[in-house]
Order: structure tokens, then sequence, then C-alpha cells
């Protein structure tokens, strides 16, 4: 068998889109408290008020304003799929499953409410105590993101985020915090939720001006620097710790053989993918990254110290997500891709989800081969899973043959990438229970082994159903990936 007989199978939720419970036992806001819902082609907008109370909402909160919950919108993250209230429920069904990793994130602002006190919340510490405990009766490991895409609001309004260097040390108090609270519970981190993204999103969308490019190197600065940091100091509070880093995945291809696209396709990889695995694992800036600077006349805020800190804190895992591959080009095509954060050049020959997303298992096969070779550390599999529309049957079930489908050709190409040598060290599918999409605010676009009754506008009554993949992933988990033969 490819597997290690030690691989660590499992599933990945974020506390903002799962856990609910906005505003319960002294939690603070967050960032994505104010974000509304959207859809496939509606991006997501903030809602805010001035001080004179005018109040209104747009993309990101204009100046002069703050963020604000207002009466008559709805907030999908409020709630999510109430996981802080059914976590005993949800675990139970997880170990059902088999799972022996649980991919979870912590709600930096339920520790911090404010992001910047001397004192953690108590109420939210306990909290976390009683999931991991509830995890470990199982024999569930967890795997925790420190942070993920949800810094308390604010540290936003009143520090303007990670643009400032003081979010450094808010950052860092915050993660030694967690490495002495849970010592002994949690031997897995993750300090960033695919960082590379603030980069990324830039370049996929190409309407940013050089300022917003210098701003988001700056702030990637910030937060490798913070990282780095962390990674210290969990390994000096408990040396078994293991600390990665989380990157999103997206393997691209020149859409035709034209040296432009080829090149085009090397600067696509080196720009979102190798410029913050470089700095994360290999502890410094990659000398094309003077290249980047230069492409957007980015000056960035860099001491010797930081430098210093960069090298010292290398992470000791590379984890990251994969849903999909992309298609890079310098000419002009007609068949675009223009879904829920996908772009450009539609590839012809692979098909395409419901939210444009390409169904690429070889690209997935691709990226750990590659990514091993350039890091040569252990790799984990943090994200990956098809979003779909799923139909609650009368009688409970809920079949998702597609869901399967795709999940049976990814794991497949994890198999062929460990018989090539690529030492991977565990799977966690995204949203192993249905919850609200980061990018849409949607529950209908569900991922999960099972199904949480909640639709789009918040109606539902939040109860538990085992899809037909819940007992098709038991089977795999059983077997170790031999047996991911699915009968319908």
């Amino acid at each position: 068998m490819s597997f290690p007989k030690d691989f660590l199978w499992g599933g990945a939720t974020a506390a903002n889109q799962v856990e609910g419970g906005y505003d319960a036992d002294g939690r603070g806001l967050s960032v994505m408290d104010i974000s509304t819902a959207g859809s496939l082609h509606a991006r997501r907008q903030v809602t805010y008020a001035f001080p004179d109370g005018t109040t209104g909402k747009a993309a990101s909160v204009p100046e002069g304003a703050h963020g604000a919950i207002l009466p008559g919108e709805y907030y999908p993250n409020h709630v999510g799929s109430d996981f802080y209230h059914h976590y005993k429920e949800d675990i139970a069904l997880f170990a059902e499953m088999g799972f022996k990793l649980f991919r979870m994130s912590i709600s930096w602002s339920r520790i911090f409410p404010k992001g910047d006190e001397d004192q953690p919340n108590q109420d939210g510490l306990d909290f976390y105590h009683n999931v991991f405990a509830e995890l470990h009766k199982y024999g569930i490991e967890p795997l925790v993101t420190i942070s993920h895409y949800e810094t308390p609001l604010y540290l936003e309004e009143h520090y303007n985020g990670w643009n400032n260097r003081k979010m450094i040390n808010f950052y860092v108090h915050y993660a030694e915090t967690l490495f002495k609270e849970f010592k002994g519970e949690v031997t897995y981190w993750l300090t960033f939720n695919e960082i590379n993204t603030t980069i990324m999103f830039l370049d996929l969308f190409a309407t940013a001006s050089d300022a917003d490019y210098n701003k988001a190197y700056q702030q990637l600065h910030y937060q490798y620097v913070a990282s780095a940091k962390a990674v210290q100091a969990a390994h000096a509070i408990d040396p078994n710790n293991q600390v990665g880093c989380m990157i999103c995945g997206i393997t691209t291809y020149p859409l035709t053989p034209d040296p432009k696209d080829i090149l085009k396709n090397r600067y696509t990889w080196e720009t979102n993918i190798f410029y913050s695995g470089d700095v994360q694992c290999k502890g410094e800036y990659p000398s094309f990254a003077k290249r980047l600077w230069r492409e957007h006349n980015v000056d960035l805020d860099i001491t010797d110290d930081d430098l210093a800190t960069l090298k010292a804190g290398t992470v000791d895992i590379y984890t990251f997500s994969y849903y999909m591959s992309s298609a890079v080009t310098t000419h002009d095509t007609g068949d675009q891709v223009g879904g829920n954060f996908s772009i450009g050049a539609k590839n012809p020959y692979l098909e395409y989800s419901q939210w444009e997303w390409a169904d690429d298992p070889m690209g997935l096969k691709y990226y750990l081969e590659l990514i091993y070779d350039r890091y040569h550390l252990p790799v984990m599999v943090v994200e990956n899973g098809l979003g779909a529309i799923d139909k609650l049957e009368a009688d409970g079930s809920v079949h998702d043959p597609y869901r399967i489908d795709y999940m049976q050709k990814h794991i497949a190409a994890m198999e062929q990438a460990i018989e090539n040598g690529v030492d991977l060290h565990g799977y966690t599918s995204w949203g192993c229970i249905d919850l609200v999409s980061a990018g849409t605010g949607q529950m209908s676009k569900r991922y999960g082994f099972i199904y949480v009754d909640r639709d789009d506008e918040g109606n539902g009554s939040l109860k538990r159903y085992r899809k037909d993949s819940f007992n098709w992933y038991k089977q795999v988990i059983a077997s170790n990936g031999a047996d991911l033969h699915y009968t319908d």
C-alpha cells in the first residue's frame, strides 16, 4: 500500500465559517463578522457606519467609517454551522468516519476580543480546551490554524491591520498564549491560512496599482516575520510542536507553447506560490523577489533583525490547499473562466464545476512532486474538495456521487505522488461538514460529508445528516486509502 500506515486522514474547517457564536462568551468582532452574503457572480460586501450615523455597504469600509452590524442585513458567519453549540455531535460524527486528524482554526477575537489586550478571555480558552478534550476522547489529533482570515476588527480599525508593524507583536503574543495554554493538547500548528493570497488575488484580477502591490508585499513581510517568531516560540515552549506554513496551491499551466506563455507561467509560479514558500521554508527571500518588487516599484520596511528572524524561524511542514488548476497566457482568448475566485483562460482539456473551478487531479500530483522536490519537507494536503449544490431527500439521505468521484481521483493522485517519492503525511478534506463559503458566503456551495440544514438566507434547523460520501470516506480511511470503490 502506498499510503504509510500512520497516514493522517481527516477533514478541515475554519472557525469563522463553521463556528458561529460570534458574540458568545466575551468574543469580540472579527473582520468576517461585518461581511454579508454574496453569490457566484456577486462578491461579498461589508457593512459600515459613519460617525454621523450614515450607514451602508461596499467592497471595503470607506475612509472615516467603521465596520458595523446593521439591522436588516444577513451575516452568514454569525451562525455558520453552529459548531460552537454542536461540537460534541460533530466530533462524534468525525470519529465515526475514523478521522485521525481534524484541522480547525482558533478565532483570534475569541481569545483576545480586541487583539491588543494583555490577558486572554478565559471563556474563549475554555471553549477550545473542551473541543480538544472531545477530539482526544476519540483519538483525533487537532491541527490548529492560528490565523484563518479572521483578524480582530479592532486591530483593523485602530491599527490599520497588517499595514502596521505593531501587528507582529500582537500576533506573537496571541500565538504564545495558545502554545502555553494548549501545551500537550495540540502539537500541529499552522501560522497563517493561505498566506500567499494577499498577492495572488492582486495578480489574479490584474486591476491593482503599484501602491496596492506595495501595501500587499509589506503586509506579507510583517506576516512572515510574525510567523517566524511564532515558529521559534512554539519550539521553545514545547519541542514536540510541529509548525507549518499554509499556501493556497493552484497549479498553473501555459495555455500555448508560445515561449511568452511558458515564461509567464514560470513567473506566475514564482509570484503566487514560490515567493511565500521560499521565505517560510528556506528563511530568505528568493532571488526573483527583486524582480517582483521592481515590477511594481515596491519599497519595503525590512530590517536586518527581520531577516535574521526569517532565517531562524523556518517551518517544519509544508501544507497547502488544492482545488483546481489554471491556465495562463499572453494571448487573447474567447473562452474565459469567470467564477468564484477563478479567472483567465479556460483549459480545453479539463471539466469545470458549477463554480467554474477546473477538475484536475493530475494538477495535485504535479504540485506535490514539484513542491517536495523544492523544499524536501514533509507535506500535508490540508484543503481539497468539491463545492456543489446537494439535495436533502425526504428520507434524510443526500446522494453526492460527484463529490465521491472528485475525491477518488484526487486521493489516487496523492497515492501516485507518494509512489514517486513525495513524503506526504496527511490529508484533510475541506469543509468535512457543510459550512459558509469564504468566497461567496453561501451555504449552498457545500463541501461536506455531513449535510447541515441551513440555506443561503439563514433558514433551517441546523440538523446534521450523513451524505453518501460520509460512508465512502469512512471506507477510505478504514482501508488506509486502498479501497476507493463506491457502490451507489
